[in-house]
């Protein structure tokens, strides 16, 4: 009897062992250049590889076979069965996968490093890729991943083009918001009729509590700047910014300067009109 309760109590030590070796807590976009694995089949098997970012496709997974882990804890591999690479696209999302710890990697057979990895890898210090890098870590909401690259850019070549707008939407994402009105300004310098550049400036004036000149930006892009693509976007978040103040005055004025652009547009209508609704209670 004592023997038995050995057996179990072992079992459960090792298996509990098993389960804390790898913890399935990191999104793809938080997994360049690293081994992972995905959660096991019903057959407790877990599809493992490599993930890297492929300049043109984005996202991508190399998929290097399933292993399972025994009650000591050891990883069991089963290689791919086909010998030619076998790559997956990944689209940035919620899933969530485990970073293989590199204790694992001599069980695995694998290098830290793949050998193919280096052919990915031709010109990571130039300002292309670097710029490239930043502007895809931006769309996945990665945005001080994205910074990392950006600045390092930006020391190469301040004025390369669309750089100075990409800092300054990671700085909007971070809340660094006079960071992102700085570099704005100087990039409409040369370009100030640019329609995205102007959106960021009048996003982070209205983060940062300059309404008045969110407003004057506001104006003359609604004037000046033949792309109408931002507008209503525009007119909303200087709204929204009196909404938040409960500036009922300067939210009702502006209201009806911008009511054009606020009521020509589904998606912002009914909340501008819920706002003037709530601030009249």
């Amino acid at each position: 009897m004592n023997k038995i309760f050995t057996l179990l109590v072992l079992f459960f030590v090792f298996n509990i062992s098993a389960q804390n070796t790898i913890h399935f807590d990191k999104k793809f976009v938080q997994s360049e250049d690293k081994w992972v694995a995905f959660s096991a089949d019903s057959t407790g098997a877990y599809p493992y590889g490599f993930i890297y970012i492929d300049a043109q496709a984005g996202l991508t997974f190399d998929w290097e076979g399933t292993f399972k882990i025994d009650p000591t804890g050891k990883f069991i591999p089963k290689r791919r069965e086909i010998d030619e690479q076998m790559k997956y696209r990944l689209q940035p999302n919620n899933n969530l996968v485990a970073f293989i710890p590199e204790s694992k990697f001599e069980e695995l057979h694998i290098n830290k490093v793949p050998d193919w990895l280096k052919f990915y890898k031709t010109d990571e210090e130039s300002i292309k890729r670097l710029y490239n890098w930043g502007y895809m870590y931006n769309g996945w909401n990665e945005c001080q991943k994205a910074l990392e690259f950006l600045e390092k850019a930006q020391k190469i070549d301040p004025e390369y083009k669309g750089l100075r707008v990409e800092l300054a939407y990671s700085y909007n994402c971070l809340k660094q918001y006079q960071k992102a009105v700085d570099i704005l300004k100087i990039a409409l310098k040369k370009e100030p009729l640019d329609a995205y550049t102007n959106k960021e400036l009048i996003y982070a004036e209205t983060k940062n509590g300059n309404l008045q000149d969110a407003e004057n930006v506001c104006r003359k892009v609604f004037k000046e700047v033949i792309d109408k693509t931002y507008n209503s976007e525009n007119a909303y978040n200087v709204l929204q910014a009196y909404y938040i103040k409960k500036d009922i005055k300067n939210f009702n004025n502006w209201f009806a300067e911008a009511n054009s652009y606020l009521m020509s547009d589904q998606r912002f209508k009914p909340l501008a009109e819920q706002m003037k609704v709530e601030l009249k209670q």
